[in-house]
């Protein structure tokens, strides 16, 4: 119990817009993961990065809730997986996609992951993003942590990973009516345009945005916590000038 109220504790005094605040308030989102994080099957190696990348505030801040269907977009090795699978419990589901071009990054990670049956509610997909292998209106949340600017990545000659439009008209499709769309990513500058975020892996807030709004979700609410001003948001984000450290938005979007 004292972990947990710790980490409520660093939330509290972390950089949460008040929207955030008010998630927070009757403490079932923070606690929900809180519990999660401390689970005693989780690996002692994803630990170590919860302080950079905050799970605790950027899922309370999405108001995760127990018995929720999710789709998490670009998955990786589940880092963020983990934590979910724990925070909607027995009653909700995961499903994790990730596109078959990120194989030879990946490896096993995914598969390890689930192995074992150790997270029964997570499924694994391989599809790049603009053909979701999820039913329609089936999601009460879809998850997309540092992952849109890959829409400009190109990882081989003539292999791309989704085109933009189809790729949020698909997060629209698989969403419920009234479901959420969190979005995280390394902000690029406003003067960037798509030749460059593929190159510096960030992308614009309001491009984001403009895809999001074009394809029927709505902005509910944005928050700073992981804004860093002294990231000068032109170096590329595996630059040990700057790695770790991005400045990045956070905004959730509803159905």
């Amino acid at each position: 119990m004292k972990k947990i109220k710790d980490l409520l504790s660093s939330v509290a005094v972390g950089s949460l817009l008040f929207a955030s605040f008010a998630v927070l308030a009757d403490g079932s989102s923070a606690d929900l993961v809180a519990n999660a994080l401390i689970h005693g099957d989780r690996p002692a190696a994803d630990a170590v990065d919860d302080e950079r990348r905050m799970p605790l505030e950027v899922l309370a801040f999405a108001g995760i809730e127990e018995g929720m269907a999710i789709l998490e977009l670009e998955g990786g090795g589940g880092y963020y997986t983990e934590i979910l699978s724990r925070t909607v419990g027995p009653a909700g589901s995961v499903i994790v996609q990730n596109p078959p071009s990120f194989d030879s990054f990946l490896g096993d990670g995914p598969a390890n992951r689930i192995a074992g049956n150790r997270l029964p509610n997570v499924r694994n997909t391989r599809t790049n993003f603009d053909e979701l292998d999820v039913a329609d209106n089936s999601m009460d949340m879809v998850t997309w942590i540092l992952g849109p600017h890959e829409l400009w990545f190109v990882p081989g000659e003539n292999v791309t990973l989704g085109d933009p439009e189809a790729s949020f008209a698909e997060i629209v499709r698989v969403l419920k009516p009234g479901g959420l769309f969190l979005a995280v990513d390394h902000i690029a500058p406003e003067s960037s345009g798509p030749d460059d975020w593929g190159i510096l892996h960030r992308v614009r807030e309001s491009t984001v945005t403009d895809l999001a709004e074009a394809a029927g979700l709505d902005v509910v609410r944005i928050s700073q916590l992981h804004k860093n001003e002294n990231d000068p948001l032109d170096a590329n984000v595996f630059d040990p000038s700057i790695q770790g450290r991005t400045s990045k938005f956070v905004v959730l979007y509803q159905n």
